[in-house]
């Protein structure tokens, strides 16, 4: 059960970031972004959203569709969904924030925002929108439960066909207390389960292990879709999900692969559909829809341990080969390169290596052991250092450093190194800060 003070906390504490700096705790790119800048932060956002609606049945246009975001802020994504769906709704348990959405929106008539005080969808009735989403929200939210009522929810309100694209924290478990910014993490088999046991067409499972797991859902037709009888089952192409190369490393950033299906079941999801690779099974992570040559992209990421050259890769559903293999060429993984992928303000991530917060943030990738990374700013050791790893499969780390609160503001070189190596040195900005904060 849900503690009755769940919902009044997440309501309070976002009111009060929202009357702070609503843009800031939305995006956190800038504080005191302007308008024009805030909406830009979700331009990639949005075009990712807007992909989506290639899934919806066909014969459904723009202006039939409806459209519902989950958390939706001041209406950052809502105004560019907008222009893809004749209506599109909005819920936020923040009041302050439905307020906020209400004035930049207003020029929309068929954009409408609601206040939901209980974390539910309460206001809508069954099977009403085309195409449910939520982004940057149930990282936020502290109980597992409250997650789960809204997946529940978007489950009800989703018309048959329809589709849902959540993301969640898909970190593993840190046995940290959740709170209303640092939200509940919910695991990749746990929204695979709860799309098999509410009777859901799971399609994506991307970015897994990670903070930002997507996922994408299709609600079921009564008696399921139509079986295809075009043709046999046919692999028309394999190759590396991140080139059009017919060959993969066997693990890494790049171990994972992408077939072009022709003819592949529309029932089938990620529940149902396995990719072997050489007698071992992957991780199928997504179902695209049809392109217009009829294919369909499957994306899979390679099991551990598999060995090089040529090796058969079977597709198979329920258990049962789907059709002909395939092969893949697999060879070596180049050796791992440590780099320093980006150096930035540790809260303000839009104001680059202009250090206003007295934090830096240093990101990392192929680094064995990122606790070992040294800094220093003018010949000053930084302190309070913290790691988190957000990507273990490249590896991917942020390191945090605290700035000398006696070191002068200006002009300042940052030196980095692990061990004997030393990594280009970066120059920042340094901007006084105001009490020493």
């Amino acid at each position: 059960m849900i503690e009755g003070g769940v919902d009044d906390v997440m309501r309070a504490e976002w009111n009060r970031r929202a009357r702070e700096d609503a843009n800031y705790y939305v995006a956190f790119g800038r504080r005191d972004q302007d308008e024009g800048e805030f909406f830009e932060t979700g331009s990639e956002m949005a075009t990712s959203l807007i992909a989506e609606l290639r899934r919806l049945p066909p014969g459904i246009g723009p202006r039939a569709r409806r459209a519902l975001e989950i958390g939706c802020g001041p209406g950052r994504l809502m105004r560019p969904l907008s222009r893809h769906v004749g209506e599109i709704h909005g819920v936020d348990v923040s009041d302050e924030m439905i307020r906020l959405a209400r004035e930049r929106l207003r020029d929309l008539p068929h954009a409408h925002v609601h206040h939901a005080p209980g974390s539910d969808l309460a206001a809508f009735a069954d099977e009403s929108f085309d195409f449910v989403y939520s982004y940057a929200v149930f990282q936020h939210i502290p109980s597992r439960e409250v997650v789960l009522r809204y997946l529940r929810e978007s489950r009800r309100v989703l018309k048959p066909g329809g589709i849902a694209r959540f993301q969640l924290n898909g970190l593993p478990e840190s046995g940290a207390q959740y709170d209303t910014w640092c939200g509940v993490r919910i695991s990749a088999a746990e929204v695979a389960a709860f799309a098999r046991d509410n009777d859901l067409q799971l399609l994506a499972l991307e970015g897994l292990a990670t903070q930002y797991l997507w996922t994408t859902w299709r609600k079921r037709a009564p008696g399921g879709p139509a079986p295809s009888d075009k043709g046999p089952v046919t692999i028309r192409r394999l190759t590396n999900a991140f080139s059009s190369e017919p060959v993969a490393p066997t693990r890494g950033r790049f171990a994972s692969i992408s077939l072009w299906v022709e003819n592949l079941p529309p029932e089938c999801d990620l529940n149902s559909l396995s990719v072997v690779v050489a007698g071992e099974p992957g991780f199928v992570s997504y179902i695209g829809p049809p392109e217009m040559d009829g294919l369909q992209q499957v994306n899979a990421l390679l099991p551990e341990g598999l060995g090089t050259g040529l090796q058969p890769v079977n597709v198979l559903w329920r258990g049962e080969d789907l059709c002909p293999p395939a092969t893949l060429r697999l060879v070596p993984p180049g050796p791992p390169v440590p780099r320093v992928v980006s150096v930035s303000d540790g809260v303000d991530l839009l104001s680059g290596t202009t250090i206003g917060s007295g934090c830096v943030k240093v990101v990392l990738e192929e680094v064995a052991h990122p606790e070992d990374l040294r800094a220093a700013v003018e010949g000053q050791a930084l302190g309070a250092k913290e790691v988190f790893c957000t990507d273990p499969r490249l590896p991917k780390y942020e390191v945090n450093f605290r700035i000398p609160e006696n070191l002068a503001a200006g002009p300042a070189r940052l030196e980095l190194a692990i061990g004997r190596r030393s990594f280009p040195a970066v120059d920042l900005e340094v901007r006084a800060r105001l009490g020493g904060q």
